[in-house]
């Protein structure tokens, strides 16, 4: 198998080290609304990014003609529904900001570190 193909495989296992890593950062702080944050803005970016995976796997395998328009009504659910998710924590549970930021940057994180691990 080669390496590329590997790579989301590896993105998805390196997403729950990083998010587990900022749990234990977080835990200093002695605050639960900052780690609650953590991981509920982690869990969102790694279900994003698991159900991003899959819709790229069936555009990939799929030769048919409408796959594309599928795949981008996919994506538009997607942001609705990511929306609408942000937006109920935010403004009904009132859900830590800056814990939440943490989380949905797990994502982002594990990109850095893949390109820095690359680079080096």
């Amino acid at each position: 198998m080669d390496q590329i193909e590997l790579l989301p495989a590896q993105l998805a296992r390196r997403n729950w080290f990083i998010l587990a890593f900022l749990l234990l950062g977080s835990l200093p702080f002695s605050n639960l609304d900052l780690s609650i944050g953590i991981l509920v803005g982690g869990l969102i970016a790694i279900g994003g990014f698991i159900s991003l995976r899959g819709s790229l796997n069936r555009l990939l395998c799929q030769a048919t003609g409408g796959t594309r328009f599928s795949y981008m009504f996919g994506c538009f659910i997607r942001l609705a529904i990511l929306a609408v998710i942000l937006g109920i924590l935010i403004a009904i549970v009132k859900i830590h900001i800056i814990g939440l930021v943490f989380g949905l940057s797990v994502g982002i994180i594990n990109l850095f570190w893949m390109t820095a691990q690359r680079a080096l």
